[in-house]
């Protein structure tokens, strides 16, 4: 543990998230909230809760609660299963929708910055590390 890489690497992944957070700062959504909300509008099936929890590799009590604030906030709804009562999909209602449309472009500029300041092959280096760090953490989470 007395490897100086850890306190530095550790240093510019925590200015590296708060530098890609800065901008999101003005939503009327919490940015988890907006991500599930932007999963919902984006996506081309019906998306469940179990389905959001998957995807963010989050909890299903986490995803509820973030869909309780939705709901309340009027940005969805919840359809009923006709097959499983205890279940449901997302409905994006016209507010979600107008709201996605509108920071869309915004929530993922940073992303469009790096990619232009880096170029195709070192940003698609730069993914192809963090889904690996991302995976490793995930593994260490599940043992």
């Amino acid at each position: 543990m007395n490897n100086p890489l850890i306190p530095k690497g550790a240093n510019i992944v925590s200015l590296f998230c708060r530098l890609n957070l800065h901008g999101k700062k003005n939503l009327p959504l919490r940015s988890s909230e907006m991500g599930l909300l932007i999963y919902t509008v984006k996506s081309h099936t019906p998306v469940t809760p179990v389905m959001a929890a998957n995807y963010f590799k989050v909890s299903k009590p986490m995803i509820a609660s973030m869909v309780k604030q939705l709901t309340n906030q009027n940005y969805v709804t919840k359809v009923p299963s006709l097959e499983d009562k205890r279940s449901y999909t997302l409905q994006p209602t016209p507010k979600a929708i107008k709201l996605t449309d509108s920071i869309y472009d915004e929530y993922f500029k940073d992303m469009r910055r790096l990619l232009n300041g880096m170029g195709v092959e070192r940003f698609t280096d730069m993914l192809i590390l963090l889904e690996e760090a991302n995976k490793l953490l995930l593994e260490e989470e599940h043992e």
